[in-house]
């Protein structure tokens, strides 16, 4: 039995949850900060937040997938669970022990239970080694001596993985890089793991041979019985291969669901971008889905916002997801997510303002960064500057009034003028006009004189 969807795409039926026995991992407010350091003295300056309090469980014999965007947290988070990196905080439970701060000695044995493969065949690969001698470190290491020998046992782990028994003493440059994966794999299973770790074990290889690897992974899951957390960007291969699936967005599961209710009904705003993302191979249904574009870029593990770490890009914030973190909580029945407006399910906050749009330009006032005065001080001063202006203005009105009046008063009431009167100007005139030709032609005469003598 299995559930199709679209145009011959095959996808496996979930697992049920009723076949399958507790968790065999536990997950609880798992924390990992990279420190910063600076100067001479290398004092701690501040701390890359990669994981911060991540808590989750994994079934025995299903498959969690992991999804998120580059420098969300997924591979530290793998590198965590395998106590290849130390935590700063939180827990991790395998099979009902505390694995989190066991040493070295310690964490050996738990080596032969917990393995991974790493997310680029050709650097997690000694070049300098022979895939026989590669595959079978295990062995050696863990002192396992296997029925029939190390080489024997080798060599059918080459051929389950779909590699040549006549590989054994070729070195990893004369593979390819979906053979190379292959052999990773083969390394990660050589000890029978009840849990493996795939930190993106397809993400550099070509469509065709990541096909290969996901049907790979999938028989090997029947035939051995085994847990993965897979790591991945690809929702379609996710898809494929999970029983469950956590959406990470930095250092944080903001969603984690069944298969079919995250692509059915996702919850959170980010988990229902991603979703928008996927391709459709339809191309008659690509113009009915909307598509949900997201603004700005991922903000800084450094200094991560305030509240929901999602609010710079989501266009349903609101101001108390600028400040109050939501919990990650159950909102339907195998469906947990954190968030204040979730989609399709109720809203927790449906009262509370909405914040600007990402991207909305919101304009500031020259004496914004001043602080804030009492309500008694803003009157007095509201009173002190109208003042001001009202005196000023006050002169300005009376003085352009005044003027005018007084111009416009002589016109109106002056007596028209009598002949006489304009006989008498006319004769004052031609005498000033007389007397200045004479100082015109006195003041020439002097000049000339003045040039004779000079001669």
């Amino acid at each position: 039995m299995s559930e199709t969807k679209g145009h011959d795409v095959t996808i496996p039926e979930q697992s049920t949850s009723d076949t399958q026995d507790g968790p065999i991992l536990r997950v609880d407010g798992l924390v990992k900060h990279f420190p910063i350091r600076k100067g001479l003295l290398q004092r701690q300056t501040g701390a890359v937040k990669a994981v911060d309090g991540l808590s989750f469980d994994v079934r025995k014999g299903e498959t969690l997938g992991v999804v998120g965007e580059s420098g969300c947290g997924k591979s530290t988070m793998g590198r965590l669970i395998t106590r290849l990196l130390e935590p700063t905080g939180g827990k991790v439970e395998f099979e009902g022990k505390d694995i989190t701060h066991l040493s070295t000695s310690g964490m050996r044995p738990m080596r032969r239970d917990v393995q991974m493969i790493f997310q680029d065949p050709y650097s997690s690969l000694n070049p300098r080694h022979t895939i026989g001698t590669i595959v079978g470190a295990p062995f050696k290491l863990q002192g396992v001596e296997p029925e029939g020998g190390v080489k024997a046992e080798v060599q059918a782990l080459l051929a389950r993985v779909g590699l040549s028994p006549e590989h054994y003493n070729r070195y990893p440059h004369e593979f390819s890089g979906g053979q190379r994966q292959r052999i990773g794999i083969a390394r990660a299973l050589a000890l029978k793991p009840k849990l493996v770790v795939a930190d993106e074990p397809v993400s550099a290889l070509d469509v065709s041979i990541q096909a290969q690897v996901v049907n790979l992974l999938d028989d090997l899951q029947d035939e051995l019985n085994l847990t993965y957390v897979i790591i991945a960007h690809d929702l379609s291969v996710i898809r494929h291969v999970s029983d469950r699936i956590a959406v990470m967005y930095l250092g944080k599961i903001v969603e984690i669901a069944d298969r079919k209710s995250l692509y059915e009904a996702p919850m959170h705003p980010y988990t229902s971008a991603l979703m928008s993302a996927v391709p459709v191979p339809d191309p008659r249904l690509r113009g009915k889905r909307g598509r949900r574009l997201l603004l700005g870029d991922v903000p800084s593990p450094i200094a991560p916002p305030s509240g929901c770490r999602f609010h710079t890009r989501c266009w349903k914030a609101t101001a108390s997801c600028a400040t109050v973190e939501p919990p990650l909580v159950e909102l339907r029945t195998g469906q947990q997510v954190a968030c204040h407006h979730p989609e399709n399910a109720e809203d927790r906050l449906p009262d509370d303002p909405a914040l600007p749009e990402p991207g909305e330009t919101i304009t500031v006032s020259a004496g914004a960064d001043k602080p804030p005065a009492a309500p008694a001080e803003e009157a007095s001063a509201k009173d002190a500057s109208a003042k001001p202006a009202a005196a000023k203005e006050a002169p300005v009105k009376d003085a352009s009034a005044k003027p005018a009046t007084a111009k416009e008063a002589p016109v109106e009431n002056a007596p028209a003028k009598t002949a006489e009167a304009k006989t008498a100007e006319a004769k004052d005139a031609e005498a000033k006009d007389a007397g200045t030709k004479g100082a015109g032609g006195n003041a020439s005469e002097g000049s000339e004189g003045g040039e004779t003598s000079k001669g």
